[in-house]
């Protein structure tokens, strides 16, 4: 849906508005990178994606660009933040507040500054986003010097020319980035490429650090700046959907701990001192609990569970680590398919999902990259009931694979183990 609304100076800025069949989840809102457009690949892409996943996305042009109005030579940083505030405003007025914010490149940057003047902001977004917005200074650092001395200096950024005022360099030099990164108030989800060419992976370290929680971070492995590889977009979407379902969905409230078979319910930093559980309870915690050999106890969410090896090496207590490497798997399998065929009102009564798992032979598996050796086979059936047509089951089929805990598991996974010091 084409729309447009009244930008920082009184221009009229270009919009589209996507949205999901029936009631949106949440309102989204995508600012797109230095002198893009509301139609980059990342701004379309993963908009469009996020649709599917029940949430609403409205993409603007910023003043001066694409198919809004106004002289781009006058804006600056600070009328970037005045547009982002002003498009959640039309949201609010004429549909409803968004809850989450997402920014590309220099957009990042922007949301981020423009978070505490959306009082519905519940979850920020960052997509290859510069820690300080000076960085795109290095953009044109060749015309720096004339831009200095002239006042001005017409640049090529993106195979095309634009003029660059020195207003633009001092009105990114006096912004305080840091401090609102340390009081943005809100969940934070920094998504950024290793390979960044363009932005640095440095920057969302930074940004990282400098944020409190909670807060995320995915790495978009082998993704551009542009994120102009497709699956890259949709790996994005997922990935911000399966986040700020928890923020932004109203969901943000954790239930207290249940009691468990390993005895009374106790807080898990006491059982464990030399661990932590941030506030939003993003952390998992698994320690030795007894008296099983093996037993483990897992915090997770708020939720307390037991762990344990089956007879002969320990009592049986609970599910072993693989299958909760499985229940997690189908949990989200049944969970993505729900959410999909509710979106698309398809009449799917119940969803069960069959998990097994076997190590087999890599020159055996179809779909394996290794040759030799062997390697895990999982084996994923799925039940559905109710009155649904050869082409919903076929559909539903697709976007199991889909499923964030999948993208997980197939994809390349880093593991980090450092030693903590237990507390005294």
């Amino acid at each position: 849906m084409k729309i447009e609304f009244p930008g920082s100076n009184g221009s009229m800025l270009a919009a589209r508005l996507d949205l999901p069949e029936g009631t949106p989840s949440a309102y989204a809102l995508f600012a797109h990178c230095f002198t893009c457009s509301k139609d980059s690949f990342a701004a379309s892409r993963i908009s469009k994606a996020l649709v599917d996943y029940g949430i609403a996305v409205l993409r603007f042009d910023f003043t001066g660009l694409g198919g809004s109005d106004g002289d781009f030579s006058n804006t600056n940083f600070s009328s970037n933040i005045d547009d982002v505030v002003a498009a959640t405003e039309y949201l609010g007025t004429n549909y409803r507040a968004p809850t989450i914010l997402i920014g590309h490149s220099l957009g990042g940057a922007a949301v981020l500054a423009a978070a505490h003047r959306v009082p519905s902001t519940r979850a920020v977004v960052t997509l290859g986003s510069p820690s300080d917005p000076a960085h795109i200074t290095n953009l044109f650092a060749h015309a720096s010097e004339e831009i200095v001395t002239a006042g001005e200096a017409m640049v090529q950024l993106g195979g095309r020319e634009f003029r660059i005022r020195k207003q633009l360099l001092d009105d990114i030099a006096a912004q305080p980035q840091s401090v609102r990164l340390r009081d943005l108030n809100a969940a934070l989800l920094v998504m950024h490429s290793p390979i960044d060419q363009t932005v640095g992976i440095d920057n969302a370290r930074e940004i990282f650090e400098t944020a409190k929680h909670p807060k995320s971070f995915v790495a978009l492995d082998g993704a551009d700046h542009l994120l102009s590889n497709r699956d890259d977009a949709a790996f994005a979407a997922s990935m911000i959907a399966a986040w700020s379902a928890r923020y932004a969905f109203d969901h943000t409230a954790a239930p207290e701990p249940r009691a468990s078979s390993a005895g009374p319910k106790t807080s898990p930093v006491v059982d464990n001192p030399s661990a932590s559980i941030t506030a939003d309870g993003s952390s998992v915690i698994v320690t030795e609990s007894g008296p099983a050999r093996y037993e483990q106890r897992v915090f997770a969410s708020g939720h307390e569970l037991i762990s344990d090896e089956p007879a002969p090496l320990s009592e049986n207590h609970g599910p072993a680590p693989y299958d909760l490497v499985l229940a997690g798997l189908g949990s989200c399998t049944s969970i993505t398919i729900r959410m999909y065929a509710d979106r698309k009102k398809m009449p799917l009564k119940s969803v069960s999902v069959r998990l097994s798992r076997e190590r087999i032979d890599a020159a055996a598996c179809e779909h394996c990259t290794s040759t030799e050796g062997m390697v895990e086979h999982f084996t994923r059936e799925l039940t559905f009931e109710g009155d649904l047509t050869a082409e919903q089951r076929a559909s539903l089929l697709v976007i199991a694979d889909k499923c964030p805990v999948h993208r997980s598991l197939k994809g390349e996974i880093s593991i980090t183990t450092t030693e903590t010091t237990p507390s005294l």
